[in-house]
């Protein structure tokens, strides 16, 4: 018997309904069924990792979850509304190719606010917040070309905020970055999703990152994708090196990586 704590959807009635619920999802790739049938629930203000074995659609999942990406069945709800009625924050792993070029750093962190109905004061204040949030030390006066990697990476992720998104998806956003940039807006992340409640979905390669930034680890099968287990974390915030040599730590990491091996085996 799994020793793992699985996280379980709330009965009908219960004080905290999900926030997003999947249900019947369907997705396949010509003759391939990538998904068939899944649910899932998440609940308000989670913070919830996917991980899984290779080509399970962990992405693809949140892509669809997002709106970018066509389900071939199912429904994807937030608190009951459809995702064209939700505020949508989301960070793409590819940063070269996710800001705009053209438009300066502070212009690019500022282009979503366009799209709701701010007056200018409400919109300089939220950028000012969103850049006090996450302690910005550089010129945001810059181009994206002019900028290091992990620069270009902190304002898609300020852009991504800067809306006060519901729900937050953030694909790999640190697997192109060097070690000490990911260890500095790992950091900066939580300080800003503790100022906010949103509903966090990340996607990771990266077992340990997996774990150390969640509440909740979601283990994938192969396809057609199910869910395997969901491992709560609830070690204390901000999560910092010492959270990742902790007994809990390690005993959910173990559990974890005892359940992806069993998934790639079959």
């Amino acid at each position: 018997m799994r020793s793992a704590r699985i996280a379980e959807v709330a009965p009908e009635g219960a004080a905290e309904p999900a926030h997003i619920s999947i249900r019947g999802l369907v997705k396949r790739f010509d003759k391939v069924t990538l998904y068939d049938g899944f649910d899932l629930d998440i609940a308000r203000g989670s913070f919830v990792s996917i991980f899984g074995p290779n080509g399970c659609g962990k992405s693809t999942l949140i892509n669809m979850a997002a709106g970018i990406l066509p389900m071939d069945g199912g429904s994807v709800l937030y608190g009951g509304k459809t995702v064209k009625d939700t505020r949508i924050g989301y960070v793409f792993q590819n940063y070269r190719e996710a800001v705009f070029p053209w438009l300066r750093a502070i212009d690019n962190i500022a282009y979503p606010l366009k799209f709701l109905r701010l007056g200018k004061a409400e919109r300089e204040t939220r950028i000012e917040r969103i850049l006090a949030g996450f302690d910005v030390k550089i010129d945001l006066n810059r181009y994206p070309y002019e900028m290091s990697g992990g620069q270009q990476q902190l304002v898609s992720i300020m852009r991504a905020m800067v809306i006060e998104p519901e729900v937050l998806f953030l694909d790999e956003p640190f697997s192109a970055l060097d070690y000490e940039m990911t260890m500095f807006l790992r950091e900066r992340l939580q300080h800003a999703l503790s100022a906010q409640k949103v509903t966090t979905l990340l996607v990771s390669h990266d077992l340990d990152e997996a774990v150390h930034l969640a509440n909740e680890v979601l283990l994938l099968t192969k396809k057609p994708t199910q869910v395997a287990a969901r491992l709560r974390f609830d070690a204390p915030r901000p999560r910092t090196e010492e959270t990742s040599i902790s007994p809990e730590f390690i005993r959910v990491k173990g559990e974890s990586l005892r359940i992806f091996r069993e998934e790639v085996r079959k």
